[in-house]
């Protein structure tokens, strides 16, 4: 049955409120399908599900950033949640919180091991920051797919400047020589919109999901087709497992397994006990059951094996044009 899953991180922070989702609405069955939730306005109490599990996300990022000793520092999360936004004060590291450390430093570590032009693509709610808060080094490029709406309200308040005087925006920005290039999530053709922009599937890329809105199954599979085909041999997919595959059953997840190899992927899921212990850092694990992974891809993006058979095309024109001129030799003498 198709539903639209709001990230668990919802549940984290007690919000008391009732969602009225609008009928789904799909592009195409190669494209995502998105809720065609009420996106008219910021407002959180708009009933817009989406809105509010972003908010929230970023409300958790801002109190991580004012705890003694954070874990990172999100300098702009605090300017997108609203000042009547229902918060409740966290006071143990949220696993959240820890999922993002892990994909920040795996995002950086992997990504400064690429020469020359690195391809960052983020599969987020549209109120990521890593775009401005993370050093990103020198010649990268970064693509953000998440909702429009989302996204557009979150640039406003992060780099904008709405027209009145008293409006004061943070005045984000991506890191010198690096870009940043929005895929809206409701295009009609995503893959086509990356490449548009200049996205190489020749070229390694890294690429990472958390809080991506996403309905069921189906929908994940479709993600894990498009990076098939997109990402290069050795390029990485990492991020958190929403709850709906994070609580499947033991034959659904190996089915993911199977699904993730049948994509070219090599998948390792991780525990966030784990990942607490070794950062040495206690969390509540109440209410949150998004599972992390990282996966390598271990086959050729189409940009490769096209590349491939124009080079196989060409050696083999070459060996026949020889070959013929083995054949006129040896008639001569």
């Amino acid at each position: 049955m198709a539903f639209l899953h709001v990230p668990a991180i919802v549940d984290c922070v007690n919000m008391n409120m009732n969602f009225h989702l609008m009928p789904l609405r799909c592009n195409s069955k190669r494209t995502f399908c998105v809720s065609a939730v009420n996106l008219n306005n910021d407002s959180i109490s708009n009933n817009d599900p989406l809105l509010l599990s972003a908010t929230t996300s970023a409300f958790l990022r801002s109190q991580e950033t004012l705890r003694p000793d954070p874990l990172f520092v999100d300098q702009y999360a605090s300017y997108l949640v609203p000042q009547n936004f229902h918060k409740e004060k966290v006071q143990d590291l949220n696993p959240y919180c820890l999922a993002t450390k892990f994909i920040d430093d795996k995002l950086l570590h992997t990504v400064n091991l690429i020469d020359g032009v690195k391809q960052v693509v983020l599969l987020t709610d549209g109120m990521d920051t890593r775009p401005y808060r993370l050093r990103w080094p020198a010649s990268t490029i970064i693509f953000d797919i998440s909702p429009e709406r989302i996204f557009q309200i979150a640039a406003e308040k992060l780099e904008g400047d709405n027209g009145s005087s008293s409006y004061c925006g943070a005045g984000a920005k991506v890191p010198k020589g690096s870009l940043l290039y929005h895929i809206p999530l409701e295009s009609s053709d995503i893959k086509q919109n990356l490449q548009l922009r200049g996205y190489n599937g020749s070229r390694p890329s890294i690429w990472a999901m958390q809080g991506f809105p996403m309905m069921t199954l189906a929908n994940f599979e479709e993600v894990l087709s498009m990076l098939s085909s997109l990402a290069m041999e050795g390029s990485f997919f990492l991020g958190e497992l929403p709850t709906f595959l994070s609580d499947a059953e033991t034959e659904i997840k190996q089915w993911l397994d199977k699904l993730f190899m049948s994509n070219g992927f090599r998948v390792e899921m991780i525990n966030h006990k784990g990942v607490s212990e070794s950062s040495k850092e206690e969390f509540a694990s109440a209410h949150y059951s998004n599972k992390l992974f990282v996966a390598e891809q271990l086959r050729l993006s189409d940009d490769q094996a096209l590349i491939f058979w124009q080079m196989e095309a060409w050696r083999r024109q070459f060996q026949r044009v020889e070959d013929e001129g083995d054949e006129e030799g040896f008639e001569e003498l």
